[in-house]
């Protein structure tokens, strides 16, 4: 099954809607650390498998990291283990930043 992508301005456009779905931010907590986004969820890619049940199968769910490959990894492990709503952030928090929020810093 193909993962959906959904781009910065559209998860803005969401978020600034009240659509929220959970952010699940794959970094590592040093990368979260420099920046993130307000009310995302970290559980580094490699916790992932362990920590499934943090999340809800309800819920829809936008998979990020620094430009778009751990995520989609993510995004793919979550469709694979039941959950159905599940995005890929096209770009990571590198697309959130050009296309978004040019003063967040940048790594």
């Amino acid at each position: 099954m193909a993962i959906t992508e959904i781009s910065a301005q559209e998860l803005k456009r969401r978020l600034d809607a009240g659509d929220a779905p959970r952010i699940l931010d794959v970094r590592e907590p040093w990368e979260y650390a420099i920046v993130a986004l307000p009310g995302s969820t970290l559980i580094p890619l490699a916790q992932l498998p362990r920590r499934l049940q943090e999340l809800s199968r309800d819920e829809p769910v936008v998979a990020m990291c620094k430009s778009g490959g751990r995520s989609r990894r993510a995004a793919e492990l979550l469709q694979s283990a039941g959950f159905q709503n599940v995005a890929n952030l096209t770009g990571g928090i590198n697309s959130w930043i050009q296309d978004v929020d040019p003063d967040l810093p940048n790594y």
